[in-house]
């Protein structure tokens, strides 16, 4: 009799995960299964071709400035498609090249050279070029660029300052800043609301690149709010444009892993990425996926097939705040993590950098130093869930045990942004 009501037990739990499962079911592998399939690349087949025309042109006249200029946005186009960081260099020799060699609209190529430091996270030498180019020519192109630079490295009242000289709510690029300053404010409400504008003006013009990036992050955005659905179907329209999106994608696997509960599948969509577009973070979430499953082995090589990847010298410092974490969290190489943290800190004192420092000290044992680090730099600076988690596990570790209870609320409600191995841990705080 016991056995059987064993089995009872048994079977009504698995019922009950069944159910559970159901409910949070949104994706359809129907729907996203032929984007996984190799097929050729047309955007990057397109870019390749673009490429022969514009090299030709410079190599027939080196000075042919209007043909270097092509030929480094489709290089960065590349980059954007394949991920492969060579691009993104050879995109900056020949922009590097424009600005030494250009006699007029010099400030057009300082620009595009801030715009590519920036995906390099070279702030500082981002900010040097674009000041640069608005100190020739302080029209709204340069107030745009100086608006992104200024939100990177935390001059929050200057972006305010330029973002308040470009005011046109009519205007596609002056709403996704104002999206992105919404968003730093901590108001998801205007941030969508002013998303959904910028969406509908994209769509308007039937200019595909504007409606794919109003595609992937409007689903970013929805995601933040718990609206799932909404979510997913908007990588889906993105991929409708372009097939080979890696981000769509990746978001659809998040969606998969993070709310529906599906490591499997996930992972499936992320090996399937990963054979056409290059990216160290891949192995980050595989990684991730592997511990959740409880594999350590494939957790393990993971991480190690990570640390290679960036150990290609040409991602300089774009993946800092990941390397620095890891080395502090998985390997206990603190030394070499604080080291890190300082120079993500001297690169970009966002209250990102500063709680990437507080977290190693923390770590290490100094939680006093910690807490004075988050209290001046952290708390109440940024709406950022790992950032406050991290602030969480310091009041923790400092046994400000009421200071902990309205974050963890908070945390609790952003189970899906952080991801199920972050958010069990969020239980036990």
């Amino acid at each position: 009799m016991k056995i059987i009501n064993l089995i009872c037990v048994l079977i009504m739990g698995t019922i009950i995960i069944s159910c559970q499962k159901s409910e949070n079911t949104v994706t359809n592998s129907k729907d996203y299964v032929a984007y996984l399939q190799k097929k050729e690349n047309q955007v990057q087949k397109d870019a390749l071709v673009q490429l022969k025309f514009w090299n030709t042109k410079i190599k027939k006249d080196s000075m042919q400035i209007s043909a270097m200029g092509k030929a480094a946005q489709v290089y960065s186009n590349l980059f954007q498609t394949t991920g492969n960081i060579k691009y993104l260099k050879q995109a900056e020799q020949i922009l590097t090249k424009s600005v030494e060699i250009a006699a007029i609209k010099k400030e057009g190529y300082l620009l595009a050279l801030a715009r590519n430091y920036i995906s390099q996270h070279r702030f500082r030498e981002a900010k040097t070029a674009a000041e640069g180019a608005y100190m020739l020519n302080p029209n709204k192109a340069s107030k745009m660029v100086l608006f992104d630079i200024y939100m990177e490295l935390g001059e929050y009242d200057k972006s305010k300052k330029h973002l308040e000289g470009i005011v046109d709510q009519s205007d596609y690029n002056f709403l996704i800043r104002l999206t992105k300053w919404n968003d730093y404010q901590g108001n998801l409400d205007a941030t969508i609301r002013n998303m959904e504008k910028a969406k509908t003006i994209a769509e308007s013009s039937k200019k595909e690149g504007l409606m794919l990036w109003s595609y992937t992050n409007l689903a970013d955005y929805y995601g933040h709010a718990g609206r799932i659905r909404d979510s997913y179907e908007h990588y889906l329209k993105a991929l409708q444009i372009d097939p080979s999106n890696s981000y769509a994608k990746k978001g659809i696997a998040w969606i998969v892993y993070s709310y529906e509960y599906n490591p499997e599948e996930a992972l499936k969509i992320i090996e399937a990425i990963a054979e056409t577009h290059q990216s160290p973070d891949y192995f980050l979430l595989k990684a991730e996926i592997a511990e959740y499953q409880g594999n350590k082995e494939d957790k393990e090589q993971n991480l190690k097939a990570y640390f290679e990847a960036i150990n290609d010298q040409r991602y300089g410092d774009m993946y800092n705040t990941y390397t620095a974490l890891l080395l502090a969290e998985e390997y206990q190489e603190y030394d070499i993590a604080l080291q890190i943290a300082e120079k993500e800190i001297s690169n970009r004192p966002t209250p990102q950098s500063y709680i990437l420092k507080a977290n190693i000290l923390n770590l290490i044992g100094n939680h006093e130093q910690a807490l004075k680090i988050a209290k001046e730099y952290v708390v109440d600076k940024t709406f950022e869930p790992e950032a406050n988690y991290q602030v969480a596990q310091i009041y923790k570790a400092n046994k400000l045990l009421d200071e902990i209870n309205p974050i963890k609320k908070e945390l609790i409600e952003s189970n899906y942004e952080l991801g199920p191995v972050l958010s069990q841990k969020i239980l036990e705080l």
